[in-house]
């Protein structure tokens, strides 16, 4: 028996001694380096280490160092400094299960692990030390350095490197997400079944400070719950409605509120400056919305696009299933002011303008100007309506070589106009006067001329047009059709008026001089991209105190 007993002791010494001999000579550096080449060799991955270390003192830590770690053949997913390894009881079960795992000063690459893979490695908590992070393949592409913060537990799986249960806080010194660049970020949160939860976000951004809490599905459904930003100064190379067009790749925002104090936007056509806005209670999905009870309220000092700006700008918005409420839009434009409140029908895409002013602009008009009254309206907005429209000392210069024009001091009003329809520009319906002080058409001067027309589905009638010419005075009446060929009939009679008037309008010069009494009976087609001489026929009469000349007109030509 004592036999037996000193054998047994002799091998518990033995194993004891081995164990011993095992512990000194994995925490020296040809330890650590066979250690390594074994984990190569017997598995798809490879390990490098300097040193293994362990300390009595934390006899359930052990402390990895100059760890990299990655694919084999492969660039290294995991590079750091050092590693510290939290050890628990569930090694015996799970050897790659750890209690807690820590890494400093290093970086993870995610753009290194094999698609469709993950880190075979798991822990209750995953601590970050100076990290630098990269995960460029993520639904959030990520990149960030200076990282310090703690994932739990940390159960990383081929399509989430967070996991699919987790809680999580961190900071970063700098970080890009989804290709938005920040700096000293925070971020706390939660991750379950693939649904991010973010409970407090703030980070300084474009030169101000951003603040807020959201979550993101794991279909990429965004919803935020309150979201700010302070003294933003954004600069972008994308246009507008590229900038914009960030908010229809999301599959969809639900907004509970998000505010915007005095931010300053700007891109290579466009810019906004002071800008104010809050936003509450919108859903965006493509480029449609949704809402129950929102509402936007906006101020900047300027908004510009292109050739377009507004100074001053503001609009309050009210959003509803039905549509939008317009209660405020004012802003000065082009030197002057433009005032305006009203609706827009979800049901029928009508904008309708209960009230329209415009006051004191000195606007010159686009080159495509008439392009543009002729293209089609975006598919959200289908007709315009105008209840009531005032102007005021209003300047309107065109300046297209063809036929200039000038409006000097132009005032009028009009009423129930539509001024589209299915997609259209036209004046459909109503009533509309105007008239003005000065007026230059084609290098021909006219002093107060004036127009009162009313339109409906079939015709626009002119029933007033007159205006000063010299010392005479120009009068007539007109119609134009409201098909498609846009049948016109013109009759103009000139009291005391220069026989040549007519000119600078088409008309070829008369064989007279000075006043006349002259009658102008015209017909012709004002259609869309056609040109209208071709069609115009026309009996000209003038009569001067001492000559008569009476001309007919056959398409386009004096007969």
């Amino acid at each position: 028996m004592k036999f037996i007993g000193k054998f047994f002791l002799t091998l518990l010494l033995l194993l004891l001694f081995i164990l011993v001999v095992i512990y000194v000579l994995l925490q020296t550096q040809w330890g650590a380096g066979w250690f390594s080449r074994w984990v190569s060799d017997k598995t798809e991955w490879h390990l490098s280490l300097s040193k293994i270390e362990h300390n009595f003192s934390s006899p359930s830590h052990i402390i990895l160092d100059d760890f990299s770690f990655g694919h084999d053949g492969q660039p290294a997913v995991l590079v750091a400094k050092q590693v510290d390894l939290g050890l628990a009881l569930i090694q015996f079960s799970d050897p790659l299960h750890f209690s807690s795992l820590e890494l400093r000063d290093g970086e993870v690459n995610l753009a290194n692990l094999t698609p469709g893979s993950a880190l075979p490695i798991q822990a209750d908590r995953l601590q970050l030390n100076n990290m630098r992070i990269d995960s460029p393949d993520s639904a959030l592409p990520l990149f960030a350095q200076q990282v310090n913060g703690g994932i739990l537990p940390w159960k990383p799986t081929a399509l989430d490197m967070l996991g699919r249960d987790a809680r999580f806080q961190m900071s970063a010194g700098s970080m890009t997400l989804n290709k938005v660049p920040a700096e000293n970020v925070l971020i706390q949160g939660s991750v379950s079944q693939g649904r991010m939860r973010f409970d407090n976000i703030g980070a300084d951004l474009a030169r101000g400070s951003m603040t807020g809490n959201g979550e993101r599905d794991a279909q990429g459904n965004w919803k935020i719950n309150q979201l700010r930003l302070n003294d933003i100064r954004l600069q972008t190379a994308s246009s507008l409605k590229d900038f914009l067009h960030s908010l229809q790749v999301v599959p969809s925002i639900a907004i509970t509120r998000f505010d915007m104090t005095d931010a300053r936007l700007q891109g290579p056509d466009w810019a906004v400056t002071d800008l104010d806005l809050t936003l509450r209670n919108v859903n965006w999905q493509g480029d449609d919305w949704q809402s129950n009870d929102g509402s936007l309220a906006l101020n900047a000092s300027n908004f510009i696009n292109g050739g377009f700006e507004l100074n001053d700008p503001i609009v309050n918005l009210d959003f509803s299933p039905q549509g939008l409420a317009l209660t405020q839009f004012s802003s000065r434009w082009a030197n002057g002011v433009i005032r305006a409140d009203g609706d827009w029908s979800r049901s029928d895409k009508r904008l309708t303008l209960k009230n329209l002013a415009v006051a004191g602009l000195e606007y010159t008009l686009p080159q495509d100007w008439r392009d543009r009254w002729q293209a089609a309206l975006p598919a959200w907005l289908d007709s315009v309506a105008v209840t009531r429209f005032t102007s005021n000392r209003n300047l309107i210069i065109d300046i297209n070589p063809a036929f200039p024009f000038q409006l000097t001091s132009l005032d009028g009003s009009g009423e129930n106009l539509l001024l589209a329809q299915q997609h259209q520009w036209g004046i459909w319906s109503g009533k509309l006067s105007l008239n003005a002080a000065e007026s230059t058409f084609n290098r021909t001067d006219l002093r107060h001329p004036s127009i009162a027309l009313s339109a409906d589905p079939q015709q626009i009638q002119v029933t007033e047009l007159s205006a000063f010419s010299n010392k005479g005075l120009l009068e007539g009446t007109a119609t134009v059709g409201q098909q498609p060929a846009r049948p016109l009939t013109l009759q103009l009679t000139g009291r005391a008026v220069p026989v040549n008037v007519l000119q600078n309008w088409g008309w070829p010069v008369l064989p007279l001089t000075g006043d006349s009494n002259m009658q102008l009976q015209l017909s012709g087609a004002l259609a869309a991209g056609q040109p209208l001489r071709p069609t115009v026929n026309a009996t000209l009469s003038v009569t001067t105190d001492s000559q008569q000349v009476q001309q007919t007109m056959q398409a386009g030509e004096v007969r």
